[in-house]
């Protein structure tokens, strides 16, 4: 088993930590840089690439996804069960199913409809937005 932390990357902050001049743009090296392991699942993957497809070219989408791919350091997951933890946005509770599976140090996220599980006793996801991971994998 890894000592990194392993990271649920929402789709808000994927987008937000590609483009190299981005302040979030540390997110995304210190994934190639191996820091932590990130874990996604099929349906995460699927959503990367479409919303990545809405705002770059097909080269960079086929690109990226083939470095995630190729990264020692992401780890598909397979959800085993849909616990449906957010209401709000049904959509959103792939990236909750994926950190619990991944037995995730925390989920990283933007959106507001993560809220939810800060009062969620079990299963315990940790949430925190793009800023905050900052701090975390500085700590790391």
């Amino acid at each position: 088993m890894s000592s990194r932390p392993t990271i649920v990357l929402d789709t808000n902050v994927l987008l937000v930590a590609l483009p190299t001049r981005s302040p979030y743009r540390a997110i995304f090296d210190q994934l190639l840089a191996g820091t932590f392991e990130l874990g996604v699942s099929n349906e995460i993957l699927a959503e990367y690439e479409e919303q990545i497809a809405r705002r770059y070219d097909r080269d960079t989408v086929d690109d990226l996804l083939a470095v995630l791919g190729a990264l020692p350091n992401v780890r598909l997951v397979d959800p085993y069960f849909r616990w449906q933890l957010i209401t709000a946005d049904p959509d959103d509770n792939k990236f909750a199913d994926a950190a619990i599976a991944a037995n995730a140090t925390v989920l990283v996220t933007n959106d507001r409809h993560f809220d939810v599980l800060k009062a969620t006793g079990f299963p315990k996801v940790t949430t925190c937005t793009a800023q905050q991971s900052l701090q975390i994998l500085q700590a790391a």
